[in-house]
């Protein structure tokens, strides 16, 4: 599920059906359903939605054209050039930033932005898994995956530019691909990361510091490979949209297959479990612009929860605090070449990992393939 930022107004993706469908937050009325356009790629992956940031506006991309919802009904975006498997709105909402279905190149180097008026087509950085934007504004974030290791790819972004989001040279680096779009806390000083193509991981890094401050495997750690079929089973029925923050500063909600929420509280580093009323596994879990959670089950049902009053304002001093640390990357010279990283405990300036020629069982798998490839060298 993805809430409009500011609207009463969610998306929801049926993966079976390969359909979009579009719920009144107030009352969770379905206002349209929108049937996918072209086929499944075969690996469980539904349409890329992205909410317009003031409008009642969805783009819909799943491959082909894109499409797009309002209020009066379902239409084709045919200014676009080509067919798209993702999209998100610029800042500024005059711009699309979107992955083409088929690039000349390698997919992964650049995207292309979109001015909605004109049609015109320009090109960007390269990014593969949604756009999260900071609440204050003016950054955003997105990921650049790769089997050995995924780059979360900070850019400047907003502050009147309608052209391509400037890349920042700090970023974060996770262990392996498969994580879903990062979220932002309301407040904007956490954001979470969810995914993990081999096991359900759960990542919250501090912001603007990036420091890790919750770091956990969901459900059982991997038996290592080949995995048996029981142990697939249950990590399977983790939901991979099972994350929300809500409105109470520092606590960040976590859908479970047994029927629960649980109320990570961040700072104090405690939970605490609540039963959803179905009983039934969480399948999507999300917040409304108004900060209620909305609660998809394995029933098909949709309950929303009502808020806590509490509701901090995200600061821009944060993300000002956060871009006096940083530059711009080169856009003309090698990005990963240029990239100050950090997996939320220790940070590599350019350079720095060409000469690591140790590390231990506990370390990430991309931190020992580097050190055997230095060996190599």
């Amino acid at each position: 599920m993805v809430c409009h930022p500011r609207l009463p107004l969610i998306a929801g993706l049926d993966f079976g059906r390969e359909a979009v469908y579009v719920w009144d937050a107030s009352d969770l009325r379905t206002l349209g359903v929108v049937e996918a356009a072209s086929p499944s790629d075969g690996r469980g992956r539904g349409p890329a939605v992205a909410w317009h940031p003031e409008d009642p506006v969805l783009l819909i991309a799943d491959g082909g054209p894109v499409r797009c919802w309002t209020p009066a009904g379902v239409s084709e975006l045919t200014k676009f050039p080509t067919g798209y498997r993702n999209v998100a709105f610029g800042p500024d909402a005059r711009t699309v930033w979107a992955i083409p279905t088929v690039t000349d190149g390698d997919p992964w180097e650049c995207s292309d932005v979109v001015d909605l008026e004109s049609g015109a087509c320009g090109k960007g950085p390269g990014w593969d898994t949604g756009v999260a934007a900071h609440p204050a504004g003016g950054l955003v974030l997105t990921l650049r995956s790769n089997q050995g290791a995924t780059l979360g790819i900070f850019a400047r972004a907003g502050d009147g530019h309608t052209v391509a989001p400037r890349v920042l040279r700090r970023a974060l680096i996770l262990d392996v691909d498969g994580y879903e779009t990062p979220i932002f806390s309301p407040d904007g000083r956490y954001l979470a990361v969810r995914g993990n193509a081999y096991v359900n991981t759960l990542d919250v890094f501090e912001f603007p510091s990036l420091d890790n401050v919750l770091s956990t495997t969901l459900g059982e750690p991997s038996p290592g490979y080949p995995y048996p079929q029981d142990w697939l089973d249950r990590m399977r029925a983790w939901s991979r949209h099972n994350i929300a923050f809500g409105t109470r500063p520092g606590v960040l909600w976590i859908g479970t297959p047994t029927g629960t929420l649980v109320e990570a509280d961040l700072g104090n580093q405690r939970s605490l479990a609540h039963d959803i009323p179905s009983g039934a596994a969480v399948t999507a879990l999300a917040a409304t612009a108004s900060g209620d959670l909305v609660v998809a089950d394995a029933t098909g049902e949709l309950v929303r929860l009502a808020a806590s009053a509490d509701r901090a304002v995200a600061s821009p001093a944060a993300v000002t605090d956060f871009l006096a640390g940083t530059s711009d990357v080169d856009a003309d010279a090698d990005l990963e070449s240029q990239l100050v990283l950090t997996d939320g405990a220790r940070t590599w300036e350019p350079g720095d990992l060409e000469t690591v020629d140790t590390a231990t069982d506990s370390d990430p798998t991309w931190l020992r393939i580097q050190v055997q490839m230095n060996h190599a060298r």
